[in-house]
């Protein structure tokens, strides 16, 4: 039973989780299937270690008992995958897909961290998520890193960092801005079948603002590069020129006083950034590495 280790791991993650839908999602693999294996321990150890409740699961006093030895057992094997990657060959260069965002202002803050983590090469491709996840299925990445998850059979996709959309320009703005002041400026859009495009589509619409659409738009592009490089450089003595952007990619130029950004009232603009890899390598040493470190990163 002990050397079971996919049993152990769906255990951990339920116990971590304190749910079965969420261990669910974390592990791809289905709620019934979750149910099962936690079945099959309770039935190999003749008693009942989670009870499920309203508001998550309840360990049993076995359960407790039980969590302490797997926890041993999972310290034992991460020591072990240490051992494991110092004998492994050297010469791997670990891909990575990302989304421009995370690929050009995000990933650099900590690039190097995963390089020293694994001890080998790391490439990047920067692209959109849908061609990330594309590259992913193909193989021809190990991993991605993405802001729009496009579920398809055969990955795992694990919540990651939140990030906040923010309006900005290269002239100050109101803290807070009302429906008036979106329908004053200038816009630089994201493309129409951009994620961030449509995340403020849906935020506007739901607060019964004025459709994004609609607003005075200048110019439209696909990168965000593009669109922090055209507003930067936007004259200041005009009707402010704005967009949307990910905190992310201004948050250097917002602490140097180049850019200014601000916060539509009664408008929540958040969304969860994801880690995906294919379930095939859910064991793999270097992905269960580089997986490990993403999700202790703050930023």
């Amino acid at each position: 039973m002990l050397s079971d280790f996919s049993k152990l791991e769906t255990f951990l993650t339920v116990v971590r989780e304190r749910s079965f839908s969420k261990a669910s999602a974390k592990l791809g693999i289905s709620q019934p299937a979750v149910t099962q294996q936690i079945k099959f321990i309770e039935d190999y150890l003749d008693t009942r270690i989670v009870d499920r409740k309203k508001n998550g699961i309840r360990l049993t006093k076995e359960g407790e008992q039980f969590l302490a030895i797997v926890q041993k057992i999972e310290k034992a094997v991460a020591n072990a995958e240490k051992e494991l990657l110092k004998i492994i060959n050297k010469d791997i260069n670990f891909i990575l897909g990302t989304s421009f965002m995370i690929g050009n202002y995000l990933l650099p803050k900590f690039l190097n961290e995963i390089k020293t983590k694994i001890n080998n090469d790391v490439s990047v491709n920067v692209s959109v998520s849908k061609d990330a996840i594309e590259q992913l299925l193909d193989k021809k990445v190990d991993m991605v890193l993405i802001e729009s998850p496009i579920f398809e059979d055969g990955i795992i996709y694990r919540e990651w960092l939140e990030d906040e959309l923010v309006i900005f320009s290269n002239q100050k703005l109101p803290k807070r801005l009302k429906d008036e002041n979106l329908r004053s400026y200038k816009w630089v859009c994201r493309n129409r079948d951009s994620h961030t495009r449509i995340l403020f589509k849906e935020a506007l619409d739901a607060a019964g603002m004025t459709d994004c659409d609609n607003f005075n738009m200048v110019s439209e592009a696909t990168s965000p590069t593009t669109i922090v490089q055209t507003v930067l450089h936007s004259s200041t003595t005009d009707v402010p020129t704005t967009s949307i952007v990910s905190r992310h990619a201004i948050s250097d130029y917002v602490r140097s006083g180049l850019l200014h950004e601000a916060r539509i009232t009664g408008v929540n603009m958040t969304r969860k950034l994801y880690i995906a890899y294919l379930k095939d390598r859910k064991h793999d040493a270097f992905i269960e590495h580089v997986v490990n470190y993403l999700m202790t990163v703050k930023v």
